[in-house]
């Protein structure tokens, strides 16, 4: 929040804001258990059945070519939207079509045989869902006054952390039933994004203008100028750096367990679920007052800086004691970090966009840090391990990438 606005009174809570606010949980959450679950335990347990012997570098094509189709898909969805005409609104046809196509692609991996099926089906689910993520976000700017966003990022930061860590909870336990878990994870999204549209309808805008779309001004959007625009920029590097950091391990959460703690897959799959419930216990305790309270002290730098701090701290405890206790503490604490950088990051963004008419692509171009740490992050780890040390290596470059992080975050200005 600027300093000229910091005081003033919060707005009202509206019934519409009050039905927004419950129906985005579980849209996001939908969303975010998939990418829990697909990316943090099924993934990775069926490349080991099918080839167990080149587990680590099959995930890391099959990861990281997926999220760089959503690192292209999400701007794309982001302008696509904003110009889609129609009686729903520009928002709910994506929405729901993403959905629909991600959850049958899911089936596509569920039915896989081989890496090559699970890489076309994976590549699928990227591109579909993230044509249905990026206009979900883009709901926070359109229809939240800015006053009330930090309670509703805490809302949308929740959703992808109970997503992210109950997914690895449900994935583990759901081993080797993959098409069982798809088809859950599947209905589930498909139902909450279309009890979202329902409850949350947009008016016609089939009369509405389209805005001008220029090409080569897109294009340039997919990197950040940090002259004409330094605060989007240093956001924009602090959700990449800090997502860079924590995704370096979660990616490869069930291969940790097995190589560098050194428990048997068995054992692996048993515990998965205990760590990720003490990253959510931590993530609680955060993720659902960090908003509201930067809402009322009109703060956010301060947060997402503390919150790279805290990361710093969880990341440290299984470098020097590696562990089962070693990885519970980090679970805990660096659930405690993360809930406050995603409560608080995503408002703060939205107060940084360069441009007020093109808040989808915009939110797709800065939801690139969201996404480009899923591309980087396991073709960077698996390179690691195998060339750099193994999984110890893994540790200290998490740690500089969080501080790193926050850091950016400290130089944007017209944010308090």
């Amino acid at each position: 929040m600027s300093g000229t606005d910091d005081q003033a009174p919060l707005p009202p809570l509206t019934p519409r804001l009050r039905r927004l606010l419950v129906s985005l949980l579980p849209a996001n959450l939908s969303i975010f258990l998939i990418w829990g679950a697909t990316t943090g335990v099924l993934l990775q347990a069926q490349v080991q059945d099918i080839d167990p012997a080149n587990k680590e570098s099959n995930y890391a094509l099959i990861a990281g070519v997926g999220a760089l189709l959503a690192l292209i898909a999400q701007p794309i969805a982001g302008v696509v939207s904003d110009r889609t005409r129609s009686r729903f609104g520009k928002r709910a046809p994506w929405l729901v079509g993403g959905a629909v196509v991600g959850s049958l692609a899911l089936i596509g991996i569920g039915s896989a045989h081989t890496i090559l099926q699970v890489f076309l089906s994976w590549c699928a689910v990227q591109v579909s869902l993230n044509f249905t993520q990026g206009p979900l976000s883009a709901v926070l700017p359109d229809r939240v006054p800015a006053g009330r966003r930090g309670l509703f990022s805490s809302m949308m930061g929740f959703g992808l952390l109970a997503g992210m860590l109950g997914g690895q909870i449900l994935g583990a336990l759901l081993v080797p039933r993959y098409m069982l878990a798809y088809l859950l994870f599947g209905g589930f999204v498909i139902l909450a994004i279309v009890a979202f549209v329902l409850l949350n309808p947009a008016p016609p805008n089939t009369g509405e203008p389209r805005p001008p779309f220029d090409a080569r001004r897109f294009l340039q959007t997919f990197w950040v100028n940090p002259i004409a625009h330094p605060d989007f920029f240093w956001a924009f590097a602090g959700r990449l750096l800090i997502n860079t950091g924590y995704t370096l391990i979660s990616t490869y959460s069930l291969f940790i367990l097995q190589d560098y703690i050194g428990l048997s897959t068995q054992e692996s799959l048993t515990l998965l679920p205990v760590v990720s419930g003490a990253g959510l216990v931590g993530m609680l305790i955060t993720a659902l007052t960090s908003g509201p309270l930067s809402d009322r002290l009109g703060r956010r730098r301060v947060f997402v800086f503390a919150s790279s701090a805290i990361l710093t701290v969880a990341l440290l405890i299984p470098l020097v004691a590696p562990s089962v206790p070693g990885i519970l503490g980090y679970a805990f604490i660096g659930g405690l970090g993360f809930g406050v950088f995603q409560s608080v990051d995503t408002a703060l963004i939205t107060e940084v966009l360069p441009d007020k008419d093109d808040y989808g692509k915009d939110l797709g171009v800065i939801n690139i840090a969201a996404t480009l740490p899923q591309t980087i992050a396991p073709a960077a780890a698996g390179l690691i391990v195998l060339w750099l040390g193994g999984y110890v290596a893994l540790f200290p470059w998490a740690i500089a990438l969080v501080l790193l992080g926050g850091l950016s975050v400290w130089r944007i200005r017209s944010v308090r």
